[in-house]
C-alpha cells in the first residue's frame, strides 16, 4: 500500500541529491570482508523484507548497504540511488520520459519508500523516498561515498532524461555535465563511447586517503586494479573491481 509522502523536513536530502548506495553481491560474507578490512566498515542488519541485507556503517552511522542477488547471471554492481519527495510519482516520471522501472515503489520497513529503475541507455539506479532513514549524502569522509557518475554512450539522452525525472537542471562541467540540486554540482555524467561490453552504469567513487595505497590493499584482498591510480578532475582517483567482480572507484581527499 502506498503511503503518502512526507512532508519535507530539515534533514532530508535535497530532490535528487544522490542518498545511498547499495551493492548486489552473491557472496555476502566475502564482500562484508573486502570492504570491512578496505574501507574500515562494520555492518548492522537491514529491513527483514530486503532479505539477506545489511547496512555497512563508519563509526555507527549508515554509507551504504550490501544485499544478495540470487538471480542467474545478474552481475555484481553498486546501484546509486537518488533522494526523492515521492517515490510513486517519481516511478511514473520514469516511464514517461522512456526509462523502466523494475521493483517497487516497495516499502522498506519505516526506513523508507524505494524503487529500482533503468534510465533510456539502460543503466541502473533507484529511487529513494526516506522516513526513518534519510540516506547518506556523499562527502569527504574516508570510507564514506564520494562521488558518482554515469558512464553513458548518450550523455546528452541522460542528461534530459535525469534533468526531468529528477526535475533538476544538468549543466556542462569538465569531463561532461553534472546534476545540480541547488546550484551545486552532486553528480556527473559522462560521454563513454567504449563500455568494453559492460551496460552504461552508475559507478560509486569512496573517499580515501591515498588512492595507491587502497589499490595496493585491495590487491592483497583479492581484488583487482582496473584502471591505475590517476589525476582526474575531481583528484586522484583508481578504478577497482572486488573479489566477486563488482566495480567501484576509489577518491582521494
Amino acid at each position: 500500500m502506498r503511503r503518502p509522502a512526507l512532508p519535507a523536513v530539515e534533514l532530508r536530502l535535497a530532490q535528487g541529491t544522490p542518498c545511498w548506495v547499495s551493492l548486489l553481491t552473491h557472496d555476502l560474507p566475502g564482500a562484508r570482508a573486502f570492504y570491512g578490512e578496505l574501507l574500515g566498515w562494520t555492518y548492522s542488519p537491514g529491513p527483514g523484507q530486503l532479505g539477506d541485507y545489511v547496512r555497512a556503517e563508519l563509526d555507527g552511522a549508515p554509507v551504504a548497504g550490501l544485499g544478495v542477488s540470487t538471480a542467474t547471471g545478474f552481475p555484481v554492481q553498486w546501484t546509486t540511488y537518488f533522494a526523492v519527495d515521492d517515490a510513486d510519482r517519481t516511478t511514473q516520471l520514469v516511464r514517461e520520459c522512456g526509462g523502466t522501472v523494475a521493483v517497487g515503489p516497495l516499502q522498506a520497513e519505516r526506513a523508507g519508500r524505494m524503487a529500482i529503475a533503468s534510465d533510456v541507455s539502460g543503466a541502473v539506479f533507484g529511487l529513494w523516498q526516506g522516513e526513518e532513514h534519510l540516506g547518506r549524502e556523499a562527502g569527504a569522509e574516508p570510507g564514506g561515498p564520494a562521488w558518482a557518475e554515469l558512464l553513458t554512450p548518450d550523455a546528452d539522452g541522460a542528461a534530459t532524461f535525469y534533468g526531468s525525472v529528477l526535475d533538476r537542471p544538468v549543466r556542462p562541467a569538465v569531463g561532461g555535465s553534472a546534476l545540480l540540486v541547488h546550484g551545486r554540482p552532486v553528480a556527473g555524467i559522462r560521454h563513454h563511447a567504449d563500455l568494453r561490453g559492460h551496460p552504461p552504469r552508475w559507478r560509486t567513487h569512496f573517499a580515501v586517503r591515498e588512492a595507491a595505497l587502497t589499490t595496493r590493499h585491495a590487491v592483497e584482498l583479492g581484488g583487482r586494479v582496473l584502471i591505475e591510480p590517476h589525476d582526474t578532475a575531481r583528484g586522484r582517483a583508481a578504478r577497482l573491481a572486488d573479489p566477486q567482480g563488482g566495480h567501484f572507484s576509489v577518491l582521494e581527499v
